[in-house]
């Protein structure tokens, strides 16, 4: 079973960007859709952006236009790029894929928090 691991995550202030990564411990090209997750203090795990193989990419109303999907078939790679950050975009996120979630996994997730 592939394995993903999250970073990039920081403390940044309102109006910053960052990068998130996801590298798999194996080939993601056989997981059709992955996509980003977060999960705020108190909330429910919420799905911010999706992105299938060949590049279609859908995004949770509240980060479109700020937030762009990305990924590395090659490299085994998923990326997120957050621009504009907001309080409300704090939140531990986590990368995963359709299947892997079919089978329970999650991954550790990495810490994003935005200060005003």
């Amino acid at each position: 079973q592939v394995q993903l691991v999250e970073s990039g995550g920081g403390l940044v202030q309102a109006g910053e960007s960052l990068r998130l990564s996801c590298a798999a411990s194996g080939s993601i090209f056989s997981l059709n859709v992955m996509g980003w997750y977060r999960q705020a203090p108190g909330k429910q795990r919420a799905l911010v952006a999706i992105i299938t193989r060949d590049g279609s990419t859908n995004y949770a109303d509240s980060v479109k236009g700020r937030f762009t999907i990305s990924r590395d078939n090659a490299a085994n790679t998923l990326y997120l790029q957050m621009n504009s950050l907001k309080p409300e975009d704090t939140a531990v996120y986590y990368c995963n894929a359709d299947r892997l979630i079919a089978l329970g996994y999650w991954g550790q997730g990495t810490q994003v928090t935005v200060s005003s």
